[in-house]
């Protein structure tokens, strides 16, 4: 059996997986607390994109 591991804290995912979409693609969380996480750091580095094409 595949182990699956958190995309933002690298933890092992239990039965309460959350599902993310970022940029087109959805990842898998282990909790509320990292999805929110992930959003933040990717809004950040989209306006950080946006801004550099200015």
């Amino acid at each position: 059996m595949k182990k699956t591991t958190c995309a933002a804290c690298d933890c092992e995912l239990g039965p309460d997986v959350i599902s993310v979409k970022l940029g087109g693609k959805t990842v898998e969380v282990c909790c509320q607390e990292c999805a929110e996480a992930l959003k933040e750091a990717d809004a950040a580095a989209t306006t950080a994109r946006g801004s550099n094409n200015e």
